[in-house]
C-alpha cells in the first residue's frame, strides 16, 4: 500500500508540473551563496532590496544586497560563514556560523542600507556542531510585537533541535534571551530552513529526510512543545530545503542538481496544489513576497539560491 501511494503522489506531481524562468539573476561571482531575504521599502515598492548570504568563512563571508533589477547594491563583509537571513519590518538578522551568533542590521532605503545593531552568541554550552546555527525565522508577536528567532543548527538531538529567542533592540545594541527549546527531529539529514507565518502563528521547518514539521510560534502557548502537523511526507525525489510562505501558499524546495522543484501547498490545509520546474542546480534557501513591486513583478518576485552559478536567480511569483 505504501508503495502504491508513493507512486500516486509522485504521479499527481508529474501532472501538475508548472516550468518556471528567472526573470532576472544576480552576478556569479559573488561566492558561495545560501539563503535570501526581502526586504520592503514602505515608501516606494519598487526601491526594495534582496539581501543574501554569501556563506563562507570570514573575512570573505557577507551579506550581499541587490536591487530588484539583480545588481549587487551593498556588501557587508567579513562576516564569519553567515548561513541563513531573515527581515521583519527593517530590522534584518543573520546566522554567524562559525562565529556561534547572531548579528542584527537595521535596513534603511539609503546607503548604507546595513547598518549593524549590535551581535549575541546563541547555543550556548552547546558542543561541537550542536552549537552552530544555521537556519533562523522571525517572528513579531501580534499582541505586544515582541521579536523572536527561531534558530535551527547544523546537528542536534531528536528532541529540542530548535532553540527560540526573544530579541530586544535598543539604541544600536541587541540582546537576547532563550526562551524555548523544542522540535522534532527524525534523525536523518540536518535541519536548516525555518519559516514563520506571523498572522497564524505558526513555525515550519524542514526536516530534510522525513518532512515540514509546524509547531506553534508563541513560545508562551499551552502547546508550544507539541508538534501539530507534518506535511511534505512524499513526492520529493531529494532533501526538504527552503520554506517561503506567501499569500494563500507555501512553498518547499526539493534540492535537485539538475533543475530544483518547487512544491506548492495550500496556506489553508497544506495540501499539495503543484509543483515548480525551475533552473536553479541544488536550491537551498528560498524566499517570496506576493505584493505588485514593479511592472516586471506584477504579482509579486520567488527569489532561489542557484548552487550551480553561487548567485540567486529572481523570478516574477506565478500566480
Amino acid at each position: 500500500m505504501r508503495i502504491v501511494l508513493i507512486i500516486f503522489s509522485i504521479f499527481v506531481s508529474t501532472l501538475s508540473l508548472k516550468e518556471i524562468r528567472p526573470v532576472i539573476e544576480t552576478p556569479s561571482d559573488s561566492g558561495d551563496t545560501d539563503d535570501p531575504a526581502i526586504w520592503i521599502n514602505p515608501k516606494d515598492r519598487a526601491q526594495s532590496l534582496i539581501i543574501g548570504t554569501i556563506k563562507e568563512p570570514a573575512p570573505a563571508g557577507a551579506l550581499a544586497v541587490y536591487s530588484l533589477d539583480g545588481k549587487l547594491v551593498e556588501r557587508v563583509d567579513n562576516i564569519d560563514r553567515p548561513n541563513n537571513v531573515d527581515i521583519q519590518g527593517d530590522i534584518c538578522v543573520v546566522t554567524e556560523r562559525l562565529k556561534r551568533q547572531l548579528r542584527a542590521y537595521r535596513v534603511f532605503a539609503v546607503k548604507p542600507h546595513l547598518r549593524l545593531l549590535g551581535t549575541a552568541p546563541v547555543f550556548e554550552g552547546e558542543q561541537g556542531e550542536r552549537g552552530a546555527p544555521m537556519g533562523i525565522g522571525l517572528y513579531e508577536r501580534p499582541k505586544d510585537k515582541a521579536l523572536f528567532a527561531v534558530l535551527s543548527r547544523k546537528t542536534g538531538p531528536e528532541t529540542g533541535y530548535l532553540w527560540q529567542y526573544r530579541l530586544r533592540v535598543s539604541g544600536n545594541t541587541l540582546s537576547v534571551a532563550n526562551v524555548r527549546k523544542f522540535g522534532g527531529f527524525s534523525g536523518n539529514g540536518e535541519i536548516e530552513a525555518v519559516a514563520i507565518d506571523d498572522s497564524a502563528g505558526l513555525v515550519y521547518y524542514s526536516d530534510e529526510d522525513c518532512c515540514v514539521r509546524v509547531y506553534k510560534a508563541d513560545p508562551e502557548a499551552a502547546d508550544a512543545d507539541t508538534e501539530i502537523a507534518r506535511f511534505a511526507e512524499s513526492g520529493f525525489r531529494s532533501n526538504r530545503e527552503g520554506i517561503a510562505i506567501t499569500g494563500d501558499r507555501i512553498i518547499v524546495t526539493d534540492q535537485l542538481p539538475d533543475g530544483s522543484e518547487y512544491h506548492v501547498y495550500s496556506r489553508a490545509d497544506r495540501r499539495e496544489l503543484e509543483v515548480w520546474k525551475g533552473t536553479a542546480e541544488s536550491t537551498d534557501g528560498i524566499e517570496a513576497i506576493g505584493v505588485r513591486l514593479n511592472p516586471k513583478f506584477p504579482n509579486g518576485l520567488f527569489v532561489v539560491m542557484n548552487s550551480g552559478r553561487h548567485n540567486f536567480q529572481i523570478y516574477g511569483l506565478p500566480r
